[in-house]
């Protein structure tokens, strides 16, 4: 990691946890945070490390993974603008389930555990924001267990890219850069498999791939 640098309170208002909070509430925050600069491929976080911080991830991208002692690796998720990890933090003391490395540069704002906990303390919209960011992340694990016990290689593929999918200028759009290896990580399959799945999808008219982003065609959740 870079060296941590001042957080505004602009940068602070992009993030959804944040909003609707007084420039005076928000000052406060920017006290107890600080901003670091992370390259690609370096790790943020590592499974078993104490839990120190929250994250919020101002730019970039990065991964949540776990792996064997084989170095076999699972992704359990792809982290975007605006989201934030580490929250379980606040609750336990136990160490990171997971890693966290960046897919490409980013920029990261952290805030220590017990500074969080305060704003917490004070502010219960970010605390309920927080649970509610809970609860979505234990019904997406929710969905990807289904995913993996009843769905084919076919129907995996097309759920990720789904629930990744983003509306740009009406239609559906995977916009955060994801290649097949990746693809295959997070839905349990070979990067081969995958990689002749998404070529069938293609040939059926069911996604299109360009420069900007996978498109979704509407028949793809019939699959």
């Amino acid at each position: 990691m870079s060296k941590p640098t001042a957080v505004s309170v602009i940068a602070l208002k992009t993030f959804p946890l944040f909003h609707g909070l007084s420039d005076d509430v928000l000052a406060n925050v920017a006290r107890v945070s600080m901003m670091r600069r992370i390259a690609r491929g370096q790790p943020v976080v590592n499974a078993g490390d104490r839990s120190d911080f929250v994250y919020f991830v101002l730019t970039g991208s990065l991964k949540v993974v776990v792996s064997d002692e084989d170095g076999r690796e699972v992704i359990l998720s792809i982290l975007g603008q605006g989201e934030l990890f580490g929250e379980m933090g606040m609750f336990d003391e136990q160490p990171r389930s997971a890693s966290v490395v960046a897919v490409v540069p980013a920029d990261l704002v952290l805030i220590a555990k017990q500074d969080f906990r305060v704003i917490m303390r004070d502010n219960f919209d970010v605390a309920w924001r927080i649970m509610c960011n809970l609860a979505s992340r234990l019904r997406n694990a929710d969905r990807k267990i289904e995913s993996l016990a009843l769905m084919d290689v076919y129907g995996r593929v097309a759920r990720l890219l789904i629930e990744m999918a983003e509306d740009v200028g009406g239609e559906s759009v995977v916009v955060r850069k994801i290649s097949k290896q990746d693809i295959a990580k997070m839905i349990g399959a070979s990067r081969e498999m995958v990689s002749r799945v998404m070529k069938d999808l293609g040939q059926q008219g069911l996604i299109e791939e360009r420069p900007q982003g996978i498109v979704l065609r509407e028949r793809l959740s019939e699959v």
